[in-house]
Parts: structure tokens; sequence; C-alpha cells
């Protein structure tokens, strides 16, 4: 396992240089500049090159990459143009909070109720029961997120009154992005463990237990909810990356101030340090949760072995 966790280390390390890579020179190509070039043009030629000269763009785009690959090596992300110079790290740290809330209780959410839709889908196939589940679970595969959030603005928050409908006021204002956001993972959870409980239910082990004359809970979930539950593991990672790429615009929707809300003004800035460092972050959040899904089979599934070797 330790050896296993050490390659996918390295691994890890080379995807995050390689994204940093592409991602410092594609950005080197957006039309513009971070300043303000009408308030820029009226200052003295002395101060213009002062300004370029203290955030480096007076030299290269390859002594700017090295220059920034050195800082990123010791954990510095630079400081931001847009916003007055703080440094980029404590700016995305204060924006951590909101954005983690609203995605861990999207995740939870999502994975809770589509885990309920799909078995209840599952040993109530065919009926009624299913055919509710599988609707539901249609509906949030085709609804884009941003269109179930303006009407969760418009019935729950104006219509009803009963949530704030912008602005991050208090913990009331986590809660329809939350929702917004689980919509997709609830159908997505909700297909696959249906479908896997389903062929997990005709399995010879899954007979055996019932010959035995063990309770139907005992069989579904001790035995059948366990082994179907390792192919939905899998889509953990796609699911997150849908969390976070949804997030740029359900922050934006309810005016979260959140990362993927500062992705965005970073953006329509020209802020090349913000946008790298929430770039870096996005990606190495996804390539941690991908190892962590990979080392969440074994507890699942104990017969699985992940190091060389193990049988």
């Amino acid at each position: 396992m330790k050896k296993y966790i050490a390659i996918r280390a390295i691994y890890i390390l080379i995807t995050l240089w390689i994204i940093a890579t592409l991602t410092f020179f594609l950005m080197k190509q957006l039309p513009g500049s971070p300043f303000d070039e009408e308030k820029l043009a009226l200052l003295p030629a002395a101060a213009k090159a002062e300004i370029y000269a203290k955030y480096s763009l007076d030299q290269p785009v390859w002594k700017q990459y090295v220059h920034y690959m050195g800082n990123l090596a010791r954990a510095d992300l630079g400081t931001s143009f847009f916003y007055k110079g703080r440094p980029v790290l404590d700016i995305m740290l204060n924006r951590l909070v909101p954005s983690a809330l609203i995605g861990i209780q999207a995740i939870v959410l999502g994975v809770a109720l589509g885990l309920i839709l799909g078995v209840v889908a599952a040993l109530r196939h065919n009926t009624l029961w299913d055919a509710v589940a599988m609707f539901i679970a249609v509906i949030g595969v085709s609804i884009p997120n941003f269109v179930f959030a303006a009407l969760l603005q418009y019935y729950v928050g104006m219509k009803w009154g009963l949530l704030p409908v912008a602005f991050w006021k208090s913990y009331s204002s986590s809660i329809m992005p939350s929702v917004a956001l689980s919509l997709i993972v609830i159908a997505l959870i909700a297909r696959f463990i249906r479908n896997e409980m389903l062929e997990v239910l005709q399995q010879d082990y899954i007979v055996l237990a019932k010959a035995k004359g063990l309770s139907p809970f005992a069989i579904v979930w001790k035995h059948a909810i366990r082994n179907a539950l390792i192919p939905v593991i899998t889509i953990l990672g796609p699911i997150t990356v849908n969390i976070l790429t949804g997030s740029l615009v359900i922050e934006s929707i309810f005016s979260v101030p959140g990362i993927g809300s500062l992705f965005v003004d970073a953006i329509k800035m020209n802020d090349y340090t913000t946008i790298m460092g929430v770039t870096i972050f996005y990606s190495a959040f996804f390539v941690l949760i991908v190892l962590i899904v990979d080392l969440l089979y074994r507890v699942i599934d104990p017969r699985i072995r992940l190091a060389g070797g193990e049988k």
C-alpha cells in the first residue's frame, strides 16, 4: 500500500506540473492585460514600468514561467493583480469555507438520496416506485443545475419566502445552492445503484443467503448494497468534477463568495495569478479525490489489492 501511494504521489506531482505549465502559457494568450489600459496610459512611463516590473510582466514569458514555477515549488501562488496585491493563497483560503460547505452538502445529500432512490427502484423493480425513482433520475440528468437553481430562487426564495434568494448571510444561504448542485448527483447515483443492485440480487450468493433464511434487511444491507457500491465508487471522481464545475455557475447565481465565483471574476479581470491559483487548486483536489476513490475500493472489498504482488 505504501509503495502504491508513493508511486501515485509522483504521478500526481507530474500531472500538476503539466496542468500548471499548460495553464500558464494558455493564460498568456488571453486578450488584454490585468490592468485598466485607459488609466495606465495616463501614468508616466516610469510608473508604468514600475508596475510591470512589480509583477514580472516586463520579462520574457519563459522567464515569467521559471519565476512562477520557482515560487510554486515553495507553495507561493503569487499576489493578485485585482485584489490590491493580496496573496492568492490568502484569498482562496478566505473563499474556501462557503465553497466547501455547499460542495460537501451537495455530495452528502446527493449520495444519500441517490442510494435511497436506487435501492427502492431495484427492490420494487417494474412497479410505480421504480418508475418514479427513474423519472426523478432522468429529470436530474436532463435539467441543467443553473436552470434548477433559478427555479429554486423563484419558488422557494421569492414566491414562498422560505430561504434567502442570494448573498451569503447565514447557513440558510447555503441550502439552495447545495440542493441545486445535488440534483445531478442524485440522478447519477440512483441510476447506477439501481442497475448494480438488479445485477447483484441475481447472484448465487444472494440466492444462498435467502435459502439460509437471512432476513431481507440482512440480505440487502450486508450483502447486496456492499457489492453494488463498488462500481458506484468509480463515478465519485466524475461526480466531484461536476460539483466543482457546477459551482462556478451556481456560486455566481446565488452570489456565494466562494472559490467558483472567485475564478469567474479572475477570468473577467485577466487576473493571471488568481486564475493559476484556482486552476491548480481544482486540479490538486481532483487528483486527490481520484486517489481516495481508488483506496476506497480496498475498504469496501478487502479482496481488492492495490499494490503489486498482492492477490
